[in-house]
């Protein structure tokens, strides 16, 4: 695998208001290049020519070209990006995991910012910010108009200087300001414990470089606690993602050695590769391997234990790689939602010392083939995110949603005409909903005892009755070969 860096989340810039990114950093250029339509750059040398000397105002000519090959990539995908050294120096500071920020994964709906969420104990966190809430200003500068690397400029920061974000919380219908004190956001991404007598619940938030030894110290914990653990709910609802070799790591936890986690394919011989459950694909150090840790101090229980993956339409890339795997393998029952759909690989390949071109090299795809890409993993059983119902889940961005997205290159996309019916009616429930006392809206922590999918998931377990959704479409049965 060499020196490449690969990362299938979101990018952790400032504000974590990156793209849902699988990423291949290479420092190399190709050798070859295709032909040049001669043409083409002939019209794009007098249309330069004509804005050079014909336009009101002097233009840069620098800034001119770097932003033709911005256009120009970005017109691909919502993925691929050029770098200029500013840009690229952020985005090289992003990929080590630790910043200067406010700690928010945020997203671009209708000119402003979105918070997809807080990260746990995060400054927005304990500033209260939630789900959905939109940035309509940065201090005194107005979000609308503002591209997502702007806004995440603006919010990133030197350690312990205030930000002032004008929020605007549509189920409340009210603006307010709040101030945030900016901080190094050092993310906890596991969480774990048992949440009754022979049952243990396991959440990952996030896949950074510390996941796979925390996940495999708590799992020894949980052990230690109840040796007769009898089911494990592993929870990665609202992951977006984040190290690819964390997520073949943790499918690998629960799988039989050397089968297929995941692969990618493209038009590149170097993207053309599986990746299996086998230390190789993971480890860092041949002296610290925390699977195979895991799997001894357990005595292998982990690759047998009866187990349950959450899932939700904020769940991406790596996050829907293990449940993916899981699911193909039959080794767990997939509960929750339809997955976000960020099944694309980007590949990073440095232009010159301070310029960067990253561009959509690939897909990914589950172990018996399937594109992960603008399509998501269907449950096995589809819950609802309350006892009351999922309407609010349709207000969710997917992949799908996203325009100029890559399709899957498996089959024709349809216009999903009930989502949109979904949509409508969430809007409608906002608007009776913002009537409530907020202690009413507010949705129940992950992993707490008002939890209604982890509920649903431990019910599964132990063979009880399950709720599943009334109102999310079922999953469709599998066509067995002859």
């Amino acid at each position: 695998m060499g020196q490449k860096l690969k990362i299938a989340g979101w990018l952790s810039i400032g504000a974590l208001a990156g793209a849902l990114t699988t990423i291949s950093l290479q420092t190399t250029a190709r050798g070859a290049f295709a032909p040049l339509p001669l043409e083409e750059l002939q019209q794009l040398a007098a249309v330069f020519g004509m804005v050079k000397s014909d336009y009101v105002e002097t233009v840069d000519e620098k800034k001119l070209i770097t932003e033709a090959i911005s256009g120009m990539v970005s017109s691909l995908d919502p993925h691929s990006q050029y770098f200029d050294k500013k840009s690229f120096k952020e985005f090289s500071e992003g990929t080590s995991g630790r910043f200067v920020g406010v700690g928010i994964e945020i997203t671009q709906e209708e000119g402003v910012v979105k918070v997809v969420s807080p990260i746990e104990g995060s400054p927005a966190d304990r500033a209260g910010l939630k789900t959905n809430d939109l940035i309509t200003k940065i201090d005194e500068t107005i979000v609308k108009g503002l591209s997502m690397n702007d806004a995440v400029k603006r919010m990133r920061g030197e350690p312990n200087t205030k930000v002032v974000l004008t929020i605007f919380r549509k189920d409340e219908s009210r603006t307010f300001t709040v101030t945030i004190v900016r901080e190094e956001i050092k993310t906890q991404s596991v969480k774990a414990r048992l949440v009754q007598p022979g049952y243990g619940w396991i959440r990952v938030s996030q896949f950074q470089e510390r996941t796979v030894e925390d996940f495999s110290k708590k799992l020894e914990d949980m052990f230690k606690q109840d040796p007769k653990l009898q089911g494990l709910v592993l929870d990665l609802r609202n992951d977006p993602g984040g190290l690819l070799d964390a997520a073949v790591a943790l499918s690998a936890a629960f799988l039989p050695e050397n089968v297929t986690v995941v692969s990618t394919n493209g038009q590149l011989a170097e993207s053309k590769f599986v990746y299996k459950a086998a230390p190789q694909f993971w480890r860092r150090n041949a002296d610290n391997d925390p699977i195979q840790r895991l799997t001894q101090n357990t005595q292998g229980k982990l690759k047998k234990i009866p187990l349950v993956v959450l899932v939700n339409e904020g769940s991406a890339s790596a996050s829907e790689i293990v449940a993916g795997a899981l699911q193909d393998h039959k080794r767990a029952t997939i509960m929750g939602s339809q997955t976000f759909g960020k099944g694309s690989v980007q590949t990073v390949r440095q232009l010159g010392p301070d310029t960067a071109l990253k561009l959509t090299t690939a897909r990914y795809y589950t172990p018996n083939g399937q594109s992960i890409q603008a399509k998501g993993i269907l449950p096995d059983v589809m819950l609802d995110e309350t006892e009351n119902g999922n309407v609010f889940a349709a207000l969710r961005t997917r992949e799908a949603d996203l325009e100029k997205h890559l399709g899957n290159g498996q089959e024709a996309e349809k216009k999903n005409e009930e989502r949109q019916k979904a949509r409508e009616a969430a809007l409608k429930k906002l608007e009776e909903d913002a009537k409530k006392p907020e202690s009413e809206r507010r949705p129940p922590e992950f992993g707490s005892d008002k939890d209604f999918q982890l509920i649903q998931a431990l019910n599964q377990l132990k063979g009880l009755p399950v709720k599943a959704s009334a109102t999310l479409a079922e999953r469709k049965v599998e066509k067995k070969d002859k």
